[in-house]
């Protein structure tokens, strides 16, 4: 056999084979989700998976209200972020940001996951999240996926 003969695949923009995934969000653990929609958006679960390249899925969560969190986070956990101004820290618990923006809390949890350059936003904007069980990308027909059932 000649083992010259295989060739590394390298995917591009021509080559990748998107998909629509949808995903439940009810009961899920917050880090998990986001970790799981992280390594999809990426595209790491495909064996043509290429670094440079954006070869990820797109993304659909629903139900982010009811998303879970263990231990104290729901209380002790805090979001921080500053205006610009001086003493303009501001700071926000998951409780707080729960009621008042849901999809904030997993957008925030899988953009810290995604790289930190044009790649990763340009992944971000593969991800669609919504509070409830309705969303806009039913003419895309998402396929509904388990993460459990993902490693």
């Amino acid at each position: 056999m000649n083992t010259l003969s295989y060739k590394t695949i390298s995917a591009n923009k021509a080559t990748v084979n998107k998909e629509w995934l949808l995903i439940d969000a009810e009961g899920e653990i917050l880090g998990r989700l986001a970790s799981v929609t992280a390594k999809m958006l990426r595209g790491k679960h495909k064996t043509d998976y290429t670094p440079h390249v954006d070869c990820g899925d797109n993304i659909v969560i629903i139900n982010a209200d009811k998303v879970r969190l263990t231990g104290r986070k729901l209380t002790d956990k805090q979001y921080v972020r500053h205006t610009g101004y001086p003493g303009g820290q501001r700071v926000i618990t998951v409780k707080e940001l729960l009621a008042k923006k849901p999809i904030a809390i997993i957008e925030h949890a899988v953009k810290g996951m995604l790289p930190k350059n044009k790649l990763g936003s340009a992944l971000y904007r593969n991800l669609y999240v919504y509070a409830g069980t309705e969303h806009k990308q039913e003419a895309q027909k998402p396929r509904l996926i388990n993460i459990k059932d993902i490693k």
